[in-house]
Parts: C-alpha cells; sequence; structure tokens
C-alpha cells in the first residue's frame, strides 16, 4: 500500500491538469473565434483585429521573463489557481462592458492585454509541476506533456466548431461568458486534486534574465531559441489569416471559421496519441525535427485559397506533428534545465517566443488590409518551412546530445 498510494495521487493530479487543460482551453479555443469574429463583425476591419490579437500577446512577451520569478517565488499550483482566478471576470467584463454600451476599442485593447499577463506563467507552471508528479524520467515528461497537449487538442476541437454553432444564435461576445465560467471549473480542479507543492529551495533567488543567460550559455537550447522566436513571428499569420478568409471567402459565415479552428484541434489530437507511443522508440529531439519538417509540407496549398475541405485537411495534417514536435522539445528543454532556473528558463522560452509575435499580428494585419490573404499565407508557409529546416540543422549539428536519451528510451 505504501508504494502505491503515491502512485495514485500522481495520477489523479495529471488527470487533474488534463482536465483543467480540457475544460480552459476549449473555452479559450471559442474565445480565439469569437473575438476576432466580434471585431469584425462590429468594425469590418481586419487590421483592427488583428490589433487586439497582437494586445493579446504583447503582455506574455514583455512579461514572460519577470513572471519567471513569481512562480519561483510562490510556487507552480499557486500560479496556476490565480491565474485561472482572475481570468474568470477579466473576460467576463467584456460582454458585460459591451451590454452596457461601455465597450470602446481601446478599452477591449486594455482588457485583451490583461489577459495576456496571466498566459506565461500559467503555461510554465503547468511544465513545472510535471515533474514534481511523475519525476525527472525524460520519457515520462514527454509523455505528461503529450497528455496535456492532448488535453488542449481535445479542447481546441470541440471548441471552435461549438463556438461556430453558437456565434450565430446568442452572438460573438456572449460566447465569452462560456470561457469565463471554464475558468473558473479549471481553478477547482487543481485546487481539488494537484497536491500542495513546496517552491523549489535555492541558495539564492535566480535574477529575472537568468533563464536567458542559460539560453544563450547553451549549445542546444541557446539556437533552438532562436528558432522558436521565427516562429513567433510567421505564425500569428495563419491566426490572423484564417477567420478573414472564412469572413470574405464563405460569406461571414462563422461555421466555416469554426471547422478551421476544429481541424487544428483534431490533427492536434491524433497527433498527440501517436505522440505518447512515438518518445518511447525515437530520440526526442529527432522526433521533434522530423515532424517539424512534416508540419510545414501540407500548409502550402493555402496561398491557392482552395475549397474549405482542403483547407480542413491542411490544417488537420498540419496540426497532427504538433504534440510531436512541442512534447519531446519541453520534455528537452525541462531535462536539461537545473531544477532551480526552470521556471525562469521556461518563461524565458515563451516570451521569446512571443515577443515576435505582436510584431507579427501587426504585419499580417497591414498585409491583409492591402493585400488580402494569398500574400500573407505565400508569406507564412515561405517562413515556416525555412523555420522547420534550420530546427533540422541545429538538431543534426547536435545528434550527439540526443544520443544518450535514446539508449536511455531503449533501456
Amino acid at each position: 500500500m505504501g508504494t502505491r498510494e503515491p502512485t495514485a495521487v500522481k495520477k489523479t493530479a495529471v488527470g487533474a491538469l488534463v482536465a483543467a487543460e480540457i475544460v480552459s482551453v476549449f473555452g479559450t479555443r471559442m474565445t480565439y473565434l469569437a473575438l476576432p469574429w466580434f471585431v469584425l463583425v462590429t468594425t469590418g476591419s481586419p487590421g483592427k483585429m488583428s490589433l487586439v490579437l497582437a494586445a493579446e500577446i504583447a503582455p506574455m512577451a514583455l512579461l514572460g521573463i519577470p513572471s519567471g520569478m513569481l512562480v519561483e517565488r510562490i510556487g507552480s499550483r499557486n500560479t496556476m489557481l490565480i491565474a485561472d482566478f482572475a481570468r474568470a471576470p477579466v473576460l467576463a467584463s467584456i460582454p458585460l462592458l459591451h451590454a452596457a454600451g461601455m465597450l470602446s476599442f481601446g478599452l477591449l485593447l486594455g482588457v485583451v492585454a490583461l489577459l495576456g499577463c496571466f498566459m506565461p506563467p500559467y503555461f510554465a507552471s503547468q511544465r513545472i509541476i510535471l515533474p514534481e508528479l511523475v519525476g525527472e524520467d525524460e520519457r515520462l515528461m514527454s509523455q505528461g506533456n503529450s497528455l496535456i497537449e492532448g488535453g488542449s487538442a481535445f479542447a481546441a476541437l470541440i471548441g471552435p466548431a461549438s463556438a461556430g454553432m453558437l456565434i450565430p444564435f446568442i452572438g460573438a461576445s456572449n460566447v465569452l461568458y462560456v470561457d469565463a465560467a471554464t475558468y473558473l471549473v479549471a481553478f477547482v480542479l487543481v485546487l481539488t486534486f494537484v497536491p500542495r507543492r513546496k517552491p523549489v529551495e535555492t541558495p539564492a533567488r535566480p535574477k529575472a534574465l537568468a533563464g536567458v543567460r542559460f539560453l544563450l550559455a547553451d549549445k542546444l537550447l541557446g539556437p533552438l531559441a532562436a528558432v522558436v522566436v521565427g516562429f513567433g513571428l510567421v505564425m500569428p499569420g495563419i491566426a490572423a489569416g484564417l477567420p478573414v478568409y472564412a469572413f470574405d471567402a464563405f460569406e461571414g459565415n462563422a461555421r466555416i471559421a469554426g471547422l478551421f479552428y476544429a481541424a487544428l484541434g483534431a490533427g492536434a489530437l491524433v497527433g498527440s496519441l501517436l505522440a505518447v507511443m512515438a518518445v518511447r522508440r525515437v530520440a526526442p529531439l529527432r522526433l521533434s525535427a522530423f515532424a517539424m519538417l512534416a508540419f510545414a509540407v501540407p500548409l502550402w496549398v493555402l496561398p491557392f485559397l482552395p475549397p474549405w475541405p482542403v483547407v480542413f485537411a491542411a490544417l488537420f495534417a498540419a496540426m497532427l506533428c504538433t504534440p510531436l514536435i512541442n512534447g519531446p522539445l519541453i520534455a528537452v528543454l525541462t531535462s536539461r534545465t537545473p531544477d532551480g532556473l526552470r521556471a525562469m528558463t521556461i518563461t524565458a522560452v515563451i516570451s521569446l517566443n512571443t515577443l515576435a509575435a505582436p510584431l507579427g499580428f501587426l504585419v499580417a494585419g497591414q498585409v491583409l488590409e492591402h493585400w488580402g490573404v494569398v500574400p500573407l499565407f505565400t508569406a507564412v508557409v515561405a517562413g515556416v518551412t525555412w523555420m522547420a529546416i534550420a530546427y533540422g540543422a541545429i538538431v543534426l549539428r547536435n545528434r550527439d546530445v540526443d544520443a544518450p536519451v535514446a539508449d536511455q528510451l531503449a533501456a
């Protein structure tokens, strides 16, 4: 009994993390469609829509690195609880203010920016708590990350489709109430089922830029972080282009836009199931490199603006690869980073990824305003392909680093 109880507690805690992710992402993915759709309907401006998306990303980039110090100080569990509990009323204020006729565009930007402040510490806490629950084994962390990715993907599958069905009946602004409620459900799940852990004790608290310095000094993680910045610049073009494409090409049909986002979730869900099995057989970095190249290929159909079923299939095929990229990559990052620097390093990577995203959204908005979706999609897929090749080259150059991991997985 003494050996089973801790294992049962860990499984329950991991299950609660996955459940909280499903509930929270379900609402978030509804908002992922509802918010830009709301801006398009009320303003008719892709530029303003992209500005709202940039406003949500900008605080993540600016505050991400300092937020790592908060995670180190109060612990990952407490950080997750605070983030979920705080985001519920902030998000609910958008439809409340809109119903009262008090929601100006400037105020909308401010509320969305406030929401973005909670994302980096929450994401980092969600990953940092995994070693406490499953131990330091890289394979188990990869599987745990893949399960979280799978929960997120499942919610991403049903969330946008649900939003696409609800928007014509209750309006895009009212869909935001559902997202606000999901944060409270996630809060209860973590509070009830994830055990309290003490923050990692270190001889001295790391400084704000300790994670960045660690990345720059590491011959593997530093170059990978540079590629992450590149993806942060180009990928907002997909997020900005899809709702505009659906809005313009399919007569404002929110259901088509919902199907596009559902394809992203469906692909990631299937990919997460593959990732749980694949990490047992393939070294994490090699797996992520192959998946990165495979991710870029189907996106090349987007500049041709094919019928929506082709777009659906292409998005599904691309997102099938993302859990095979993210789970192994995060596991390598976590295992390669000392305990006392994990929060700082992971939030640094998140911040570096989002640092270029506001610029990416702003550029995408201008391209959409002046030239449309074809030039935007062309630039995005070309950039993704270049980044995938660069990622593969980094992994190939550091294959000796990955070799011990492969040996460990085979053992």
